[in-house]
């Protein structure tokens, strides 16, 4: 059945927006949105398996997503080691960089 593929990614794309809303440090946000966006590949991989296995356009764009989420993720760590060298900090409630 195409809703027993599609829960896990539910399930995991809910604990990750959860987490990712209510995390303190940086560098947790960043591994739960990591995991929001394998969510998002396991539907996506989901969906085409379903539609026929002549498509595999849910499994190309996984792998689209994959690419482009390490680049963020490179470029998200190299962001926080410059805030942590600036601030000694990388909590998020304490990033008031653009404040007046």
């Amino acid at each position: 059945m195409f809703g027993n593929e599609l829960f896990p990614g539910a399930l995991f794309f809910c604990i990750g927006t959860y987490a990712f809303i209510t995390s303190r440090y940086m560098v947790k946000a960043f591994m739960w949105l990591e995991l929001i966006f394998n969510a998002v590949n396991v539907n996506f991989v989901a969906s085409s398996n379903y539609l026929g296995i002549q498509q595999i356009k849910g499994e190309i764009f996984s792998v689209l997503v994959i690419a482009i989420v390490a680049a963020e993720a490179a470029i998200a760590l190299a962001i926080v080691l410059a805030i942590n060298r600036n601030r000694k900090s990388i909590r998020i409630d304490e990033f008031d960089l653009l404040k007046w």
